[in-house]
């Protein structure tokens, strides 16, 4: 799961240098609703939610899956793929601090710690780029909207997959988020030469598809199922490493001392909050 989160990143910018990313998105976002649809059919057959129910899974799709895609693509195409993966570690403090302010939980103070040493590395990593081309600026703040947007969609999504599985809210928040999304990429699709695009980027796409939106969910909610969600949060902490490791064999992006250090006091943070949450003896929060 890991080794696909983190070379999405790089899949998916390879991917837009032939397909713009609004048109390219919304054709991912439509195959693996498909997969979703098809896969919650099989397990759990017609959809049996209330009207407040779908009430929600509207709000989490808009959220989501239609802001959220939209900053994320975005992101990817204008700043570095470690920049990115390295904003997006940051995703569970966040979760975090959202769950506190609602009174979920109380924060303890080994993870302020924490989350203070994983903001201090996403600094080493993206604070030098106000030097450089706006348009990195602008795609670090773009993966920064997303990942809020990723931690309220997982906060908000709290109350529902207490009734709901995992598989139909992801499924149908997803698969309404793709009908909203499609619109804002018409243009794109009215523009785009189809006949231009290489194989290799169709391929990206239904990999990314496939895999980073499909595949990589059902590995995480098996993994959830057997081997309880705070081992399955452990692995997810590996996915920065992974995107940097393949944006430097793929795209030739630099490994630079920076970013390794950025890197490592991310993880470092979030391995924090992860130890005083055992030594305390509390439950893995719901994500």
């Amino acid at each position: 799961m890991t080794v696909i989160w983190g070379s999405n990143f790089t899949v998916v910018k390879l991917a837009i240098r032939y397909i713009p990313e609004l048109p390219f998105n919304s054709l991912r976002l439509l195959i693996a609703s498909v997969a979703f649809l098809g896969a919650i059919a099989l397990r759990e057959g017609r959809p049996t939610l209330t009207g407040a129910e779908w009430r929600r899974v509207i709000q989490l799709a808009f959220v989501g899956h239609v802001i959220y895609q939209l900053c994320f693509v975005g992101a990817v195409r204008r700043t570095t793929v470690a920049n990115s993966a390295l904003i997006f570690a940051f995703t569970p403090i966040v979760v975090t601090l959202l769950t506190s302010a609602l009174g979920h939980e109380r924060i303890q103070p080994a993870r302020w710690a924490g989350a203070l040493l994983s903001l201090a590395g996403i600094y080493l990593v993206v604070g030098g780029s106000a030097a450089q081309a706006g348009a990195t600026m602008v795609g670090n703040l773009l993966a920064a909207g997303a990942m809020l947007c990723w931690a309220v969609y997982t906060v908000g999504a709290r109350k529902l997959l207490a009734a709901r599985s995992a598989l139909a809210v992801t499924g149908y928040s997803m698969a309404v988020g793709s009908i909203a999304y499609v619109p804002l990429a018409w243009s794109g699709f009215r523009d785009l030469r189809w006949g231009a695009v290489p194989v290799s980027a169709w391929a990206a796409l239904a990999l990314s598809a496939l895999l980073a939106l499909f595949v990589a969910y059902m590995i995480w909610y098996t993994a959830v199922q057997t081997i309880g969600s705070t081992r399955t949060a452990v692995y997810s902490n590996v996915t920065p490493i992974a995107a940097m490791v393949v944006a430097a064999i793929w795209l030739g992006e630099p490994m630079t001392i920076r970013k390794l250090a950025g890197a490592a006091a991310v993880i470092a943070g979030l391995a924090v909050t992860r130890l005083e949450r055992q030594s305390i003896g509390l439950p893995p929060a719901e994500t």
